[in-house]
């Protein structure tokens, strides 16, 4: 049985509990409806930067972002519509703007609508609705996503995991790839389960991924993360930088630049509604 609690902090904060587990996840509605914390037997599987939380001006670096309606960036920041040429900054606004709550006993939902803001730098209607589920070690975010508008309405949607790790030598990396691209030289590489992190900044993306699961195994913890997703997420993106106490495992329904290149994009008709699921497990061994 999950319990729900608020607690009034700098931001309203949700705080689902599994006692049987002693698992706990805690969501921020109005900073973007980011989970800020999962804990499994009182262990901390995020990261977290707290500064950067307390700044509303500042992106959140840490817990598990929402990426919509892009995923990454787009060149100058800009895509065309129907002739005209938008804005939209890294990740798209869904991560950096209030959502709503929905609260249904032990049920978990928030939800995001278009409105003026949204609109002027993407000329769609939409409702987004995300449910949070926690059970033993496991977390699961189902989404709907829904054009309410009267065209078609292309997007990419994904997430920004921020695991916490102390020593990222101790990292194994099973992902079902044999190659990726590097984001920042445009190169591709074969994949052989691993990187070599005394680089500055690793930032790749695995765009042929064979299987619906992967894994990261922290040796230093004894942890290993597996990572289950939809068909619809067609791209992982591994991401950490040098000094940082973090790893990002992303998945992503398309690659940068979709929005302009058409590459995975999903496209919803109006009045459509498209579902995808995605969960997290956390084993200590």
């Amino acid at each position: 049985m999950v319990s729900i609690s608020v607690v009034e902090k700098q931001y309203k904060t949700y705080i689902l509990t599994e006692e049987n587990s002693n698992s706990q996840l805690e969501v921020v509605p109005a900073r973007g409806g980011i989970i800020t914390r999962w804990r499994i037997q009182g262990e901390e599987i995020l990261y977290l930067d707290e500064e950067r939380f307390a700044n509303p001006e500042l992106s959140v670096r840490g817990g598990i972002p929402i990426l919509f309606p892009i995923c990454g960036n787009l060149p100058d920041n800009t895509y065309t519509h129907n002739g005209k040429q938008y804005s939209l900054k890294q990740h798209g606004f869904a991560r950096d703007l209030p959502w709503s709550e929905n609260l249904q006993q032990t049920k978990f939902s928030l939800i995001l609508n278009s409105n003026q803001q949204t609109r002027a730098v993407y000329p769609f209607d939409f409702k987004l609705a995300f449910t949070y589920k926690i059970q033993g070690n496991t977390l699961e975010i189902q989404q709907q996503y829904t054009n309410l508008g009267s065209e078609p309405m292309p997007f990419s949607a994904g997430f920004h995991p921020y695991f916490a790790i102390a020593d990222k030598n101790q990292l194994e990396l099973e992902i079902p790839a044999q190659s990726y691209q590097n984001q920042i030289t445009k190169e591709n590489h074969p994949f052989n389960g691993t990187f070599d992190f005394s680089q500055d900044e690793i930032d790749v993306a695995f765009k042929q991924v064979s299987a619906q699961s992967a894994a990261v195994i922290d040796h230093s913890r004894k942890l290993k993360l597996t990572l289950d997703y939809d068909p619809i997420f067609s791209t992982l993106v591994f991401w950490t930088v040098k000094g940082k106490d973090y790893y990002c495992l992303e998945p992503w329904t398309a690659p940068r630049n979709a929005l302009n290149t058409g590459e995975q994009l999903t496209v919803l008709d109006p009045g459509a509604t498209c579902t995808a699921n995605i969960r997290l497990t956390a084993n200590f061994f």
